[in-house]
């Protein structure tokens, strides 16, 4: 018998053994400021491509100012306890009414997370005899809440649709026999490669296989389709979903999420999520923010036509200079480049010290290995001059990588690793 924190000792993980040198700077860095297109990173302006801000509304005066009145009016507390116990309030009914009918749903619930939420929600609609058919690429929250499941469950290659098919046939052998049914999971934009979920192709299996349809839209809420209401509504087939979940840490630019389906559905999930049943509620201020926030997004079009702007002029800009953005159709915009993490160290200290360029760097084990993954969010906030001003560094990054530059530097760093 080995003591439980031996593996502690001698494995790190993979993105824990670079601690030492990533932590403070490439992992768990610090931008201070108010939140916007610049920022400042260890004292110095950055301009900013890390923050899912995508309407700009985070520090939007008008925002700013409900949700001081908020906190002014009711303190951070209220209301205390969980909304089935002593939580519920007339704002809590209006917010969640009112985001359905934005949705085009027939109801929807809040919850206080969007990653607790998801969890609970695929707890809560799958029992042991049930099958789960779901992305590979999936976000995090959701292989957690699949993770929690008794039964069968299978990832399909990503945005497939021969997979896609070849594994409802395969659920669908399994829930014959063991009399249950089948959840099968997308997003409607993926966070890290910007590609939508083939949501139409999807549910037009509904034809031949008999499951529900449950979407993971946090990037698409607020961004996507005619009115904001999602990636659904993108590709006209909002009805087609059958659960439908977003968060309000994107487009919102605050805490909490919430899930919109039928009446029944909803009716049978809020008395059966633990998160929510055994959590506090939501709490005011957030509420009321909440509902300034989705106004906003109702009756003020120019911020998204403002955000596809930017994202155009970044994107088109990108590939205009032979980056590789791979196939985005959202405002995500990755960029792929090929490199050791060591190398992606370099590059990243490059940019951000000698060019104020600040955006997330992603490496393996969440992208394969040799893969330098830079992930920005253009926001409505962004102007013309950041985007030339990321070009111009992005072409200078782009041709020290290639020459060798990022190697020789980092080369201390990986003897150093034993890499």
């Amino acid at each position: 018998m080995r003591d439980l924190f031996d593996k502690i000792y001698k494995d790190k993980g993979p993105l824990g053994k670079w601690a030492e040198q990533a932590e403070g700077y490439f992992v768990f860095p610090k931008l201070e400021g108010p939140i916007s297109n610049r920022m400042k990173f260890q004292g110095k302006e950055v301009i900013t491509w890390s923050i899912n801000d995508y309407l700009g509304l985070a520090n939007h005066p008008e925002v700013r100012k409900v949700d001081a009145e908020a906190a002014a009016k009711y303190g951070s507390a209220y209301p205390m306890g969980a909304r089935m116990m002593s939580g519920h309030t007339d704002l809590h009914e209006q917010l969640q009414n009112e985001l359905a009918a934005f949705v085009h749903k027939e109801a929807a619930y809040l919850l206080n997370f969007g990653y607790q939420g998801m969890l609970s929600t695929i707890d809560a609609l799958v029992s042991k005899d049930d099958v789960i058919v779901y992305d590979v690429d999936a976000h995090a929250c959701i292989i957690d809440g699949v993770r929690l499941h008794l039964g069968q469950r299978f990832t399909y290659k990503h945005n497939d649709m021969e997979s896609i098919e070849k594994n409802l046939q395969r659920a669908t052998r399994i829930a014959e026999h063991t009399g249950g049914g089948i959840l099968l999971i997308s997003e409607g934009v993926f966070g890290m490669r910007g590609e939508q979920g083939r949501l139409k192709e999807i549910i037009a299996l509904k034809k031949k296989y008999n499951f529900r349809f449950f979407v993971d839209d946090a990037h698409g809420f607020g961004t996507q389709g005619k009115t904001g209401a999602g990636t659904g509504e993108e590709q006209g087939v909002q009805d087609g979903i059958d659960v439908y979940f977003a968060t309000f840490a994107k487009a919102m630019a605050s805490t909490g999420a919430f899930i919109a389906a039928d009446t029944e559905i909803i009716n049978y999930l809020k008395y059966n999520l633990r998160s929510q049943m055994f959590a506090k509620s939501l709490q005011m201020v957030l509420v009321e923010g909440a509902l300034k926030r989705l106004d906003m997004l109702r009756n003020m079009p120019e911020l998204k036509t403002k955000l596809w702007k930017n994202v155009d002029a970044l994107q088109g800009g990108l590939r205009a200079r032979g980056f590789d953005i791979g196939t985005t159709q959202s405002c995500v915009t990755p960029v792929y480049l090929q490199g050791s993490i060591p190398e992606a160290m370099a590059l990243v200290k490059d940019l951000r010290e000698n060019h104020r360029v600040f955006c997330s760097i992603v490496v393996y084990p969440v992208v394969p290995k040799g893969l330098i993954l830079l992930r920005m969010i253009p926001t409505a906030t962004h102007t013309l001059e950041d985007i030339e001003e990321t070009l111009v560094a992005f072409d200078a990054i782009r041709e020290r990588l290639e020459n060798g530059t990022y190697k020789r530097l980092s080369a201390s760093v990986s003897a150093a690793m034993g890499e």
